[in-house]
């Protein structure tokens, strides 16, 4: 199986493992209900891999479904790596804006992928789904990406969407890494 090689990779590989569990704590004031539980449909507002971590007490290997849509990283966006991974190189990431100049863009958003990647593994149910919407800046790195996390063999289609009709450059793909059986995961 081909390999995909960032920089920072050694360090996220098991990033997610030291990420501490936070504990989900329901807010009676932005909850649509007066009974709040984490056991119905929850909106989590808060840091994404903090968030993907804090549901794996309740919800590990119990997810069927998951939708993603990460930032593209077209250099458009105005994102920030905020990982606070212990290691001197990607400390200097921290705060920064990733623009079209940044010739380690690419790094950046696999090292942001990894962790939230494997986390989303841990989740989901062995008979689980997801779908992760991706434009052409990042498809063939995420699907490369995708392999290494959930098997290469667990990869079903990638659908494309077509945003508008007359063409042009802007009809991203709606990758579909679907996972059947994770018995090679």
């Amino acid at each position: 199986m081909p390999t995909l090689h960032f920089k920072g990779k050694s360090f996220v590989q098991n990033h997610h493992l030291a990420v501490p569990y936070c504990q989900l704590v329901p807010d009676k004031k932005k909850s649509l209900t007066d009974k709040v539980s984490l056991h119905d449909n929850l909106i989590i507002h808060g840091d994404n891999l903090k968030a993907l971590k804090a549901l794996l007490p309740l919800y590990a290997g119990k997810v069927k479904c998951i939708y993603i849509d990460p930032p593209y990283n077209t250099g458009n966006e105005n994102w920030v790596y905020n990982d606070n991974v212990n290691n001197p190189m990607m400390k200097e990431w921290l705060g920064e804006v990733v623009d079209k100049d940044d010739l380690t863009r690419h790094d950046k958003w696999l090292c942001m992928m990894m962790p939230r990647l494997n986390l989303l593994k841990e989740l989901l149910d062995k008979d689980g789904l997801i779908f992760v919407s991706i434009d052409e800046n990042e498809q063939h790195r995420l699907r490369l990406l995708l392999d290494e996390v959930f098997g290469e063999d667990n990869f079903i289609e990638c659908i494309i969407w077509k945003k508008s009709y007359g063409g042009g450059s802007d009809l991203p793909p709606f990758c579909v890494p679907l996972l059947e059986g994770k018995s090679s995961c």
